[in-house]
């Protein structure tokens, strides 16, 4: 089965309205008659909106960075999925590194999350990833099982399909180091393989799994070359519509 290229950008807390503004237009003229790859960039809440409005017309998808599990109430700093969906969002990151490690997330409330993304339409890019010291002591399997299984945990196949996985070796971020393809491709297939004996075969060929981890011009090729690699959550070289581009464009390398 024929999957999709997705290749998404996360700007992190990067970026004003103006200079967010200024970044998409020129995405949008640097990736026009890019075809057979699907895109989505994920800006920071207070530019949400108006990137969407920028974005109109256009093949470029809305992601946000976050959400909570709840559509309203007292929750003072946080932002509900009917908020995102009603200013345009068909993507929402949920459980990056970053909101695990300096924001408490867990697999419990990333699996909340994402049951309340899905229960707004909202498409989840559901990551995972092993830190440097896990993957020493040689746990890496194991931490993307737990992970994997917690965070899709009462979630069935049909809402299964909606959601992207990226695996983001949490040792590779902002870091410069990268996973070789080949070490991303043995943690794709593994995740694969465990979705498979979680739901099917025929879903976990469908579902798409990105890789995240100091994605650059230089390596995208080399990983959308594996098997199991099916598109980059890419953080710092997305700040760039020139780099950024010529990500979204790895065919024509």
């Amino acid at each position: 089965m024929g999957r999709l290229p997705f290749i998404a950008g996360n700007w992190k807390m990067n970026k004003t309205v103006e200079e967010a503004l200024g970044l998409v237009r020129e995405l949008k003229a640097s990736i026009s008659g890019v075809e057979e790859v699907e895109v989505a960039v994920a800006p920071p809440f207070t530019a949400l909106y108006a990137v969407s409005q920028e974005l109109k017309g256009s093949s470029i998808h809305l992601a946000a960075q976050n959400l909570f599990y709840e559509e309203k109430g007292a929750f003072t700093g946080e932002v509900s999925p009917l908020m995102l969906k009603e200013i345009g969002c068909q993507y929402v990151i949920i459980g990056h590194s970053e909101r695990r490690q300096f924001f408490g997330e867990t697999d419990e409330t990333v699996n909340r999350r994402i049951k309340a993304a899905l229960g707004q339409d909202l498409k989840p890019i559901f990551c995972i990833g092993e830190t440097l010291k896990e993957r020493e002591e040689e746990k890496t399997f194991s931490v993307i099982e737990r992970q994997v299984e917690g965070g899709l945990r009462g979630i069935g196949e049909e809402r299964v399909k909606s959601i992207v996985i990226a695996y983001e070796p949490v040792w590779a971020i902002g870091t410069g180091k990268t996973a070789t393809p080949q070490q991303a491709e043995e943690v794709h297939r593994f995740i694969r393989k465990r979705l498979e004996m979680l739901y099917s075969r025929e879903i976990a060929e469908r579902i798409r799994i990105q890789y995240g981890g100091s994605v650059t011009p230089e390596n995208i090729k080399g990983m959308m070359n594996q098997e199991n690699i099916d598109g980059a959550l890419v953080g710092g070289a997305s700040l760039k519509p020139e780099t950024f581009s010529k990500i979204v464009r790895f065919k024509e390398m």
